[in-house]
């Protein structure tokens, strides 16, 4: 039956990012379809630890700071360790700087690239290793943005990022395809996390945003579920290289 193969039962995830907002509710939605979680994050992850436990799922909290690359091994190792395998990646840590163009800083330039685009390359570098060891494949997931597909303002590092981490999304599906491993991306439109706040609170600007999207909210975190359950189960096996775009229409206006 159709609905079979959506069923991660006792799939192993790792979900980077995830103690609160997009990431939190990806965590809940793999956990609901059977996931045990491994949860990345710089700071704790309590809330997210107990919804997903309420499930009856396992949850491995990993504090770690994702800008630094020399502790990827680590958090494959504990993984393993724990659990035995690893059988899905979520890359959806990331972070925001924002100022004009025309002064922004090679810090704040360099500080969004390193998590943003770096970690997820070696991220998924890693895990990819530990699927091919395995034999089994699996599924690697990127949290991509609507300014994947648009310029934005003020935001130049976060847009290059996000553009590049598209790119790398299908470079990693024509290279890994071969070996089982589906590389695809979602999309999130404007959605209600602590990125969003600020525009959030600016009433004109949060207005102008709503107008353009035709289901004509901010998203929310469990809007993210289906997708994130369907791109790392076996429904999405003939599914590389895709960027699912979560955005309530933003993008069909």
């Amino acid at each position: 039956m159709i609905l079979n193969t959506f069923n991660l039962q006792d799939k192993v995830a790792i979900v980077t990012g995830c103690n609160t907002g997009l990431g939190q509710g990806m965590a809940v939605g793999l956990a609901q379809a059977g996931c045990h979680i491994i949860g990345v994050n710089r700071s704790d992850a309590t809330e997210t630890q107990a919804l997903i436990e309420s499930l009856g799922r396992r949850f491995l909290g990993l504090h770690v700071d994702l800008a630094r690359t020399e502790d990827i091994p680590g958090i494959i190792d504990k993984a393993v360790s724990e659990f035995g395998k690893i059988d899905i990646l979520v890359n959806n840590a990331g972070i925001i700087r924002r100022n004009d163009a025309i002064d922004f800083s090679a810090q704040d330039w360099d500080d969004v690239m390193s998590v943003n685009l770096r970690t997820a390359f070696f991220m998924s570098q890693a895990v990819a290793r530990q699927f091919i060891a395995q034999r089994s494949g699996g599924k690697i997931i990127n949290i991509a943005s609507m300014l994947s597909y648009q310029g934005g303002v003020r935001v130049p590092s976060y847009t290059a990022s996000k553009s590049g981490l598209l790119g790398l999304t299908r470079l990693l599906a024509n290279e890994w395809a071969h070996e089982n491993i589906n590389v695809n991306a979602i999309a999130p439109g404007y959605m209600e996390t602590n990125n969003t706040e600020a525009l959030r609170c600016d009433e004109q600007r949060s207005r102008e945003i709503l107008d353009r999207i035709p289901a004509a909210r901010w998203g929310l975190p469990e809007d993210m579920m289906g997708s994130v359950v369907f791109l790392a189960s076996r429904a999405s096996d003939y599914v590389n290289g895709h960027s699912l775009a979560v955005d309530g229409g933003w993008l069909a206006r």
